[in-house]
């Protein structure tokens, strides 16, 4: 799931300390480090389930899908119908992803089950289902503290058995932004971050 990088639609939590353009900019340099990831993974296909228009930012290999109109619930699954399953759902706020994490997250579909990944912030970065179903999300309450709590807890009561992955940092604001280029994986975002003078120089590297 992508929100094309446009200035004044995307990170405007960013916004002070940074300006729409470059909250725009930080968000495409995680969309890219996080496509960068996803290209490196074992997946058989790559699918960009996207909110707006592709620009030179998406790399080949990828197909696109508009998002649908609605509730995030009903475009989280749209984007699954449209593109079947099994498969692993992931976001673009979490550009320290690695191609490792999401090979660990394909496996867990390897016996029928189902896995989901934490944010800090009490909600999801990604979730692996062995199929496209709405149940899975339809009525979920998105972007609160206990969006992953409920998520777990409707996978459970679906029948799924549910792996757990790391729980990662969401990039929402700029105090984020240390804790997500931290292990050094995400690599624009953290150059661009200091570029910006909104990431000490040193970190992230």
């Amino acid at each position: 799931m992508a929100k094309a990088p446009v200035a004044g639609r995307v990170k405007t939590r960013l916004c002070p300390p940074c300006t729409p353009a470059e909250a725009a900019a930080l968000a495409e340099a995680a969309l890219a480090d996080t496509l960068d990831a996803v290209a490196a993974c074992g997946a058989g296909r790559r699918i960009v389930a996207l909110d707006g228009a592709p620009g030179p930012w998406l790399p080949p290999g990828f197909e696109v899908v508009p998002q649908v109109g609605g509730p995030f619930d009903r475009r989280l699954a749209a984007a699954w119908a449209a593109a079947g399953g099994p498969g692993v759902q992931i976001g673009m706020d979490t550009p320290q992803v690695t191609a490792g994490l999401l090979n660990d997250a394909l496996a867990s579909l390897d016996s029928g089950g189902a896995a989901l990944g934490l944010a800090a912030d009490g909600g999801w970065w990604a979730i692996a289902l062995p199929a496209a179903d709405e149940r899975v999300f339809a009525g979920i309450p998105m972007s609160t503290a206990t969006t992953g709590a409920a998520q777990l807890a409707r996978l459970r009561r679906l029948g799924h058995s549910v792996a757990p992955l790391p729980t990662l940092v969401d990039l929402d604001t700029i105090a984020d932004l240390p804790a997500v280029t931290a292990s050094g994986t995400a690599v624009r975002t953290a150059a661009l971050g200091r570029t910006l003078g909104v990431l000490p120089v040193g970190a992230g590297a």
